[in-house]
């Protein structure tokens, strides 16, 4: 998911009851839920670099652990620096430094709950994780969640923002003010998301059996047989979906609506001839982008596009062969995205006469 989902909801978490147990549990939370995307830090080695590590060790149960203790140790530089502010400045009327105690261990286990919020919600949609990486290297997607989801996010910022709102109610009237407001609209906020969930599964399982039996190639053919089938989420509407669907000779892709049961799909305009594997393509495979965009692809698209020469390139380039990879999972458009003809996680890899892999890059982002 995006950054500030991850952050509401590791807020959401600790207001349901956890700040009441351990001081710094909401600050501690709501950092580790976003902590896992410090792996966005090798985007300085370059695209491939940042493509290749991108939910790698960092989403991974192995270093949960590890990094439970890096949050820990950044509230622990928090608690010291307050302590001195306190010592330094005391506070009028003897007030204390946190309204729940200072529990070490118990925070530890709070930041390690908000970690594995993390990860639960990347696997919710199609890019995937790889937890069990490095002794087992597949990835899991759940591919019922957009990558961004409105209804969602709306959700969760409501439940963070509806307790401010009504305590500066409470002011005005001169009613009391408590210190952990918020708890049931954060729980409210929680079931919310995981009953949400729960309607784009079913519906996700739907739209998989109808891409499973519908009828697929060009008009008076013979019906192709069907592979394999995955369907991919649209923002916003849990009943519209992006199927793709592997035969033999081809790919086809399909948008089906789950609530009126419909397929809606074009050979002419969606039915992919599946790429021969030229020599420039093979040579291209072997590259550093092509071995790691192969091993995180469950529905990769290798085409050679033939030679093209970039407006940056050197003047020797004349002799370049393109090979383009794409994602079929993510080759639609929402009016969140880009139109399908550049889908995002696109990557190009240019390759010379010799078979000499001679430039890589991810969009215009050529790796260095």
């Amino acid at each position: 998911m995006e950054p500030v989902t991850h952050f509401l909801t590791g807020a959401c978490l600790a207001r349901t009851g956890f700040n009441r147990k351990a001081a710094y549990a909401t600050l501690a939370m709501t950092l580790a839920a976003e902590t896992p995307d410090l792996d966005t830090l090798w985007s300085i080695r370059g695209p491939v670099a940042a493509f290749q590590h991108h939910r790698g060790i960092t989403h991974t149960f192995l270093a949960l652990p590890v990094e439970a203790l890096v949050v820990l140790a950044f509230i622990l530089l928090v608690h010291r620096w307050r302590l001195r502010r306190l010592q330094s400045k005391p506070l009028s009327g003897g007030s204390q430094l946190a309204a729940a105690p200072v529990r070490w261990g118990l925070l530890y286990a709070f930041i390690l709950i908000a970690l594995l919020s993390h990860i639960l919600l990347d696997w919710t949609n199609n890019y995937g994780v790889r937890p069990f990486f490095p002794f087992n290297p597949q990835w899991y997607e759940g591919s019922f969640v957009f990558i961004f989801e409105p209804v969602m996010f709306l959700v969760l910022l409501l439940a963070m923002v509806a307790p401010a709102l009504f305590g500066l109610v409470n002011t005005e009237i001169g009613a009391r003010s408590s210190p952990f407001r918020g708890r049931g609209w954060a729980a409210f906020a929680l079931i919310v998301v995981l009953c949400l969930w729960g309607w784009r599964w079913v519906q996700h399982d739907n739209a998989v059996q109808l891409a499973m039996n519908a009828t697929y190639g060009m008009p008076g053919s013979p019906p192709a047989q069907v592979l394999r089938v995955t369907a991919n989420p649209y923002p916003t509407n849990p009943y519209r979906w992006h199927t793709v669907v592997d035969t033999p000779g081809f790919y086809q892709i399909a948008r089906i609506d789950t609530l009126h049961s419909t397929v809606e799909t074009d050979p002419e305009k969606d039915l992919i001839n599946k790429p021969v594997h030229s020599p420039a393509v093979e040579a291209a495979d072997r590259s550093w982008l092509g071995r790691v965009y192969l091993d995180w692809s469950s529905w990769p698209l290798v085409s050679d596009v033939g030679p093209i020469r970039p407006e940056d390139a050197p003047p020797n380039a004349s002799d370049w062969t393109a090979v383009s990879y794409r994602d079929l999972r993510f080759q639609y458009a929402t009016f969140l995205s880009g139109p399908s003809s550049n889908p995002p996680l696109s990557a190009m890899v240019y390759v010379d006469s010799s078979g000499r892999n001679v430039r890589m890059q991810f969009g215009r982002n050529v790796q260095k």
